[in-house]
């Protein structure tokens, strides 16, 4: 299997203001009140965060490979910078890999894990075609489209048996997850491989998203080990993302070192097989974030509301997950909170609420609303519904 490069971290992106105890919109609100005097709603990246971000998983020493899950944000400048950094990338469709592709040029294909989930022969074919690594999540293929596998190296995704994360839709594994092929499934598998001529070259298993408990990676390492004596050709475990963001201010932040250590542990025991990474929220969450501006205030019984022109379809990401995102008001950003206020947003729709019951200041039209950690999975999926259109995109370096 091939490398991805050594790159060092680029200093580039190097930022006195950035701390991790303040957020780095506190110090950069100037930039962000100007960028929202340019239309709202509008998403912004920080650079430097996303920079800190990468380098804190490249420094864990049992992590051989990370990959950066495209489907998070696919900015071009993200893009380019967690390259820099070192990253591969992991995409799950056609047009995520061809994304990748037009961004960074020079990119080897090597460095792109194509991830599909229930997808036509002819993607498959494709990314062979393309030369990136590819990953199996069901037997299907191997016996009805024979010829597409071949003689060819894929990757295994496997489910372990337990989804974890923040919200059943996030839950990645187990009997009501559609992903991963069942342990059971694993000794047919191998032995259609074997008749193909192909090579598993390495296990795959993602079982949830924003999940707090550091043994998990660990633990979805050991269930690979157990099924990579089927498959003598495998050298690599991938044991997908799901690395949380806080929050709320002043939680706690997850504590990868202590991820790391029981990886280390796994290690020390299984030598053999390289662990890789593949986040998506952890690297890019925290280096965004959703301005929009108020434009209408009602008060309806015991309720206030508080209208902004962003909504479900500017982050869909409360209304799918029930996800929590913190609100500030930006333009009077240390007046005293004197408010529970709904923030919701212009979509003919219940359940496009940005924030419920949260503490603002005396707030007027016009004001400019920040939501915080916004960078992953904000304008990613965004949409057009009610025919309005998505927010605008800016970065700061």
């Amino acid at each position: 299997m091939s490398t991805l490069p050594s790159i060092a971290p680029s200093p580039a992106f190097a930022d006195p203001l950035l701390d991790e105890h303040e957020p780095w919109w506190r110090t950069r609100r100037a930039d962000l009140l100007a960028l929202a005097d340019q239309g709202t709603a509008r998403y912004v990246y920080h650079l430097p965060t996303a920079s800190a971000a990468a380098r804190r998983l490249r420094a864990l020493a049992p992590v051989e490979r990370v990959l950066y899950a495209v489907k998070a944000n696919p900015h071009p400048d993200l893009l380019r910078l967690f390259h820099a950094e070192g990253l591969g990338f992991e995409c799950v469709s056609p047009g995520e890999v061809r994304h990748v592709l037009r961004v960074l040029p020079d990119l080897d294909p090597a460095a792109i894990l194509f991830t599909p989930n229930f997808a036509p022969r002819s993607e498959y074919a494709w990314a062979y075609d393309v030369g990136v690594r590819v990953t199996l999540d069901n037997a299907y293929g191997l016996v009805h489209w024979p010829e597409v596998f071949a003689g060819r190296n894929l990757i295994v995704r496997v489910d372990p048996g337990e989804g974890y994360g923040h919200h059943e839709h996030v839950r990645t594994a187990g009997k009501a997850s559609k992903f991963g092929i069942a342990p059971e499934d694993l000794p047919e598998v191998a032995d259609r491989v074997r008749e193909l001529g192909a090579r598993v070259i390495g296990l795959h298993a993602h079982v949830g998203s924003g999940i707090a408990e550091t043994h998990v990676w660990a633990e979805t390492a050991a269930a690979l080990a157990r099924y990579a004596p089927l498959f003598p050709h495998v050298t690599a475990f991938d044991l997908g993302g799901g690395l949380p963001v806080p929050d709320d201010p002043g939680a706690a932040r997850f504590d990868v070192e202590a991820a790391a250590a029981h990886l280390a542990t796994f290690q020390q025991d299984h030598p053999r097989f390289g662990l890789w990474l593949e986040p998506g929220r952890y690297l890019a969450a925290e280096a965004g974030v959703l301005l929009a501006r108020v434009t209408q205030l009602k008060a309806k019984g015991d309720a206030v509301y508080v209208g902004v022109d962003a909504g479900m379809h500017t982050l869909i990401r409360p209304a799918l997950y029930g996800a929590r995102h913190e609100i500030v008001n930006l333009t009077r950003l240390d007046a005293p909170a004197t408010t529970t206020a709904e923030v919701v947003g212009p979509i003919c729709e219940s359940g496009d609420v940005l924030g419920r019951a949260r503490q603002l200041p005396d707030t007027r039209e016009g004001d400019v609303l920040l939501i915080a950690n916004a960078g992953a999975y904000g304008q990613a999926m965004a949409s057009r519904y009610n025919l309005r259109e998505p927010a605008a995109e800016s970065v700061l370096g």
